[in-house]
């Protein structure tokens, strides 16, 4: 093996072993979704993420074959009071050592344009794409009962 070789492969090894060790920072906790009906062309999913990492990382999309368009939203209150729900382009820092809430009524995993309803029971599987840490799939039980404390606003995009 040519010291090219051996020097890539060292590399590629590194590469990977950082990757696995930034996946293995992030772990996700009581995850749930859900919609408001069998009819309903939209859904959400929240949960706790948890970084015991060293380094800030920061969730910046996720996908689902569950919908069309998979979006990270949170709610904005403007100046009259009234809440809507936005697109988060630049995604949600999860914080070194501690832990970030995806919450009704806050921020959010969004599913637009549902193919199937939610079905309670059923799950959901959703890849979180993470700066640091990749991709990590989870499978997301629909739940339409848990009534979760939380703030209700309108859904605009």
């Amino acid at each position: 093996m040519s010291l090219k070789s051996k020097l890539l492969a060292t590399l590629a090894t590194a590469l990977l072993a950082t990757s696995a060790w930034a996946q293995d920072a992030i772990s996700v906790n009581d995850a749930y979704a859900r919609s408001s009906g069998k009819s309903a062309k939209a859904g959400a999913a929240f949960m706790m993420i948890q970084n015991s990492g060293e380094t800030d990382d920061r969730l910046i999309g996720a996908e689902s074959d569950a919908a069309a368009r998979v979006e990270l939203h949170t709610h904005q209150v403007d100046d009259s009071g009234v809440a809507k729900m936005v697109h988060v382009e630049e995604g949600f820092v999860i914080p070194a050592g501690e832990m970030h809430m995806l919450k009704r009524g806050g921020d959010h995993v969004m599913f637009m344009g549902l193919t199937a309803p939610f079905e309670h029971g059923a799950t959901v599987p959703v890849t979180l794409i993470f700066e640091k840490a990749g991709e990590v799939e989870i499978e997301v039980p629909v739940d339409l009962e848990r009534q979760d404390k939380g703030g209700h606003g309108s859904h605009s995009n």
